[in-house]
């Protein structure tokens, strides 16, 4: 258990040498981290009831194909990526009293988020959906860079690791149980899981409580979470959005950008999987919306772990080992094993592949952008990795189409190995030095 505040007035006497390890533990993780965990958390809850039944919905009730699924897909990480920038950016402009605006920043886009489940609640054909999704993840481009920045500069340097992993694994706690609660307000509501365009009142029921989830989400982030992080110096200088851009002249972000879009590039969306999955190894529809509890479960379990073991090994190394795993589990859902076992070492590799990869990256590119632009710094790297899945989930939509998911599949298995090596080929300097410091604008 993680505490927010550590301070105290009088040291303990004589603390045994695991006590010490244990204290230093809960002081490496600050009470600014707990709330955004807190705010993530609850939004999670409410987006995962959405996104466990959506894909059936939309595949079996209103008889949408793979490529037109992949293209909402992509959607979900295109429209994410145009704004992440312009999020990053607004975030570290300096207000009147010096402190940037990561905090207004993503309030806004939780707000954004928050307001698109109601609308949920009216909208039937698949271009209306198409277009509150797209609202919804432009909400969420806002707010990523935005509220890893004030993780970044409200921890130590040495700790950000461990700091990315407790938020993450607190984000992940909401992912495992959004699907639940979907799962049991379906039931509660007397609805079929599977939808026939004609019974709503199920559907309809989970996207009120989301709608509710959400708000709450809002709610914590105005009350809880501090304007200002304690890394934060007050300045006058505004970043403009030309040297914003001109961050990836910075090797180590300029390297870790290319790595994430080339892994990007061949990382096949959660649906997809979880549709190849319930597919291939036969499982019943009615256990659809389940299948991210198991991926969810692994992510909690182990985000903290990997968060404190790449503080250890190296960030780079961390992230480029998660896609080795990720390859694995494409291996197994490839292979003729079959049953409950094979699903849930699939689920298993495929959590243990974001608790290695999702904080991991984030806590890599704050180490290296200067304080002042972190905002846009996470920004650039989170949107190149963002368009590369975006065009991911264009072109296996497509080619399941016209191949079969099976094959499409294997195709990105092989892509994803040569990604893998280029980019261990790529990142092959050492762990780069942690820049605190502006970067002078080059002429």
């Amino acid at each position: 258990m993680y505490v927010a505040d550590s301070r105290s007035s009088k040291a303990p006497v004589a603390p045994a040498t695991g006590q010490v390890r244990r204290g230093a533990a809960l002081r490496s993780v600050p009470g600014a981290v707990l709330a955004l965990g807190a705010v993530s958390m609850v939004t999670d809850v409410s987006s995962e009831m959405v996104n466990a039944v959506l894909p059936l919905y939309l595949l079996t009730g209103l008889g949408l194909s793979p490529l037109g699924f992949g293209l909402l897909d992509g959607i979900q990480n295109g429209f994410s990526a145009l704004v992440r920038l312009v999020g990053g950016h607004l975030a570290d402009r300096r207000g009147r009293d010096g402190a940037a605006r990561h905090k207004a920043v993503a309030a806004v886009g939780y707000g954004l988020s928050a307001a698109c489940r109601p609308l949920l609640l009216f909208v039937h054909t698949v271009p209306l959906i198409g277009a509150v999704i797209a609202v919804d993840r432009t909400g969420k481009g806002l707010r990523t860079a935005p509220r890893d920045a004030m993780i970044s500069l409200a921890t130590e340097p040495a700790h950000r690791g461990r700091a990315f992993g407790v938020h993450r694994a607190m984000d992940t706690a909401g992912a495992l149980l959004g699907p639940l609660t979907a799962f049991l307000v379906l039931r509660l509501a007397g609805s079929p899981l599977l939808a026939d365009g004609g019974e709503r009142h199920g559907y309809d029921a989970v996207f009120t409580v989301s709608a509710c989830v959400a708000a709450l989400g809002v709610l914590i982030l105005l009350l809880f979470v501090p304007n200002r992080q304690t890394g934060e110096a007050p300045s006058t200088a505004t970043p403009s959005l030309r040297s914003s851009l001109t961050l990836l002249r910075l090797p180590g972000l300029r390297r870790l950008t290319l790595c994430a879009v080339l892994l990007g590039l061949t990382t096949v969306s959660d649906s997809f999987l979880y549709l190849l999955i319930q597919r291939r190894l036969g499982l019943s529809v009615t256990l659809f919306p389940l299948l991210p509890l198991g991926t969810a479960a692994a992510f909690l379990l182990l985000a903290v772990p990997f968060g404190a073991l790449a503080d250890r090994i190296g960030r780079r190394r961390l992230f480029l080992l998660g896609h080795g795993v990720l390859l694995l589990g494409y291996g197994l859902l490839l292979s003729p094993l079959r049953g409950l076992p094979a699903v849930l070492c699939v689920l298993l590799l495929h959590g243990s592949f974001y608790a290695a990869t999702d904080g991991v990256l984030a806590a890599a590119a704050a180490d290296a952008v200067p304080a002042e632009q972190r905002g846009a710094g996470l920004a650039l790297v989170g949107t190149g990795q963002a368009l590369a899945r975006f065009a991911c989930s264009l072109l296996f939509g497509a080619l399941w189409s016209a191949v079969g998911g099976s094959t499409a599949l294997a195709w990105s298995a092989g892509a994803l190995a040569l990604c893998v090596a280029g980019a261990a080929v790529v990142l092959r300097r050492s762990e780069p030095v942690v820049v605190e410091q502006s970067v002078e604008e080059s002429p």
